[in-house]
């Protein structure tokens, strides 16, 4: 009988990908919600030869160089891989394999829904609500701004910037993008205006959503010379990379009127927030839910367990990052 591969999960995952996951190979993970780190993942990785991180959880140098010999993969339950020392594993002749694809319509369905959240005030309406604060319906109550006929500018038209975009089509929005290349087959399919110049983006959109990768580029991309461009009525919504954004710049933008709003779902600090942003009603702040569906999460367990079997099978994923 052939050994089953041992398979290291920092945390647990949906269910029924785990007890596949344990079927087939010789699992190790946390109990219940628990995060294997530190001292434990470090005895656990002593026998390891597929390594399973989530994309939450830092890959650094130290940790991949204590890898056995025998650790062939660091299979990602993730798409993004900045968290992970691509130079480290690589000088140890480890894989590297992520699961893009599998998150692309949630994490678009979310971005439209810190939109609509946004403009139209839903975190204060909410709060006052649940606060019983709230005296009934007036004229001027709880005034936002509509969705339908805005201004999208969405920068990093990748598989999820064209989820954006199909649907921002059903809110009459005028789409406006710019990207590391051009996209003429999505420009008809969408009609997306493509903007070669940045800051023409900044100027013209009442939307600016964020969906390109984190690089040495577009590390703070915007900061505040990029939020002065915008219209004082304009809204930042960010469900890419958290640094991105340089955090204190938006939050000095958003108290002085800058820019009117923002729509969160990452942060430049995650899990800290930079001081005064939680304070701040004209932003709507969610906890990095932009995969957060079960069935987001069950996809992105049962293609992590295929890249893993196909590397067994073949020496290669079927989602090599490096």
């Amino acid at each position: 009988m052939n050994k089953k591969a041992k398979v290291i999960l920092t945390r647990r995952w949906p269910e029924r990908v785990m007890a596949e996951m344990a079927e087939k190979f010789d699992l190790t993970a946390p109990e219940k919600e628990g995060i294997l780190a530190g001292h434990a993942l470090v005895r656990a990785l002593k026998a390891c030869d597929i390594f399973a991180p989530s994309v939450f959880d830092a890959v650094q140098a130290p940790l991949i160089n204590a890898l056995p010999d025998s650790t062939r993969l660091i299979a990602i339950y993730g798409v993004g891989v900045n968290q992970v020392d691509l130079a480290a594993a690589k000088t140890r002749g480890i894989v590297i394999s992520n699961t893009p694809d599998v998150l692309t319509e949630d994490t678009a369905d979310l971005a439209i829904g810190l939109m609509l959240a946004t403009l139209r005030r839903f975190h204060e309406g909410e709060t006052m609500v649940r606060q019983g604060r709230w005296q009934g319906p007036s004229p001027l109550g709880f005034l936002g701004r509509k969705l339908t006929g805005k201004t999208l500018g969405i920068i990093g038209l990748g598989r999820i910037g064209l989820a954006v975009a199909k649907r921002a089509r059903a809110f009459d929005m005028k789409l406006l993008y710019h990207s590391r290349s051009r996209k003429p087959d999505a420009e008809k399919m969408f009609g997306l205006n493509y903007l070669d110049v940045l800051s023409d983006l900044f100027k013209q959109a009442d939307i600016v959503s964020l969906h390109c990768p984190l690089t040495p580029e577009t590390r703070h991309l915007i900061d505040i010379n990029a939020l002065r461009l915008m219209k004082p009525s304009a809204y930042l919504i960010n469900t890419g990379r958290g640094e991105l954004v340089r955090e204190t710049a938006l939050v000095a933008a958003l108290k002085d009127g800058v820019i009117a709003g923002a729509g969160l779902d990452v942060y430049e600090h995650e899990p800290r927030l930079s001081r005064g942003l939680a304070k701040l009603s004209n932003a709507t702040l969610l906890p990095h839910i932009g995969s957060a569906t079960l069935e987001s999460r069950e996809a992105m367990g049962f293609r992590t367990l295929q890249n893993i079997e196909h590397f067994l099978k073949t020496g290669k994923p079927l989602d090599i990052v490096a």
